[in-house]
């Protein structure tokens, strides 16, 4: 078995791209033509994915109020998404140079070094490095 998407709801796919593979380092899986939504507006296939990575995340744009109220708590304001990286510090530095809003401070927990992040939406991610 495989987990091969995970869906986050945006408010614009170009901004959503624009932030997963330029600030997150991600790559752009897949951008292509979709059926248009409820109300006719085109809709795209845009999948992002760390480098190397098996599960991608679906960037799905809001369609109609109850997804645009959505967007930014698909967890209820909890961490919701986690990205494991081998050197911490380093794309600790490198996020933060890019623009990605680290809502603490670096620490450490038994599991690895921790620091919480939100997405262009306001999802809260952890940065997680290896204890």
């Amino acid at each position: 078995m495989l987990l091969s998407l995970v869906t986050v709801v945006v408010e614009d796919y170009d901004a959503a791209i624009d932030f997963f593979t330029r600030a997150l380092g991600f790559e752009l899986a897949s951008d292509q033509p979709a059926f248009t939504t409820a109300d006719a507006r085109p809709k795209r296939w845009v999948v992002v994915r760390p480098p190397d990575g098996a599960t991608g995340v679906l960037l799905a744009q809001a369609d109609g109020p109850s997804q645009a109220a959505a967007v930014g708590n698909q967890t209820g304001g909890r961490v919701g998404f986690f990205l494991e990286v081998d050197d911490f510090d380093a794309e600790y530095a490198r996020m933060s140079e890019a623009g990605v809003r680290f809502v603490e401070s670096p620490r450490w927990e038994t599991y690895g070094r921790v620091a919480v992040f939100l997405d262009i939406s306001g999802n809260k991610w952890d940065l997680l490095g290896p204890t």
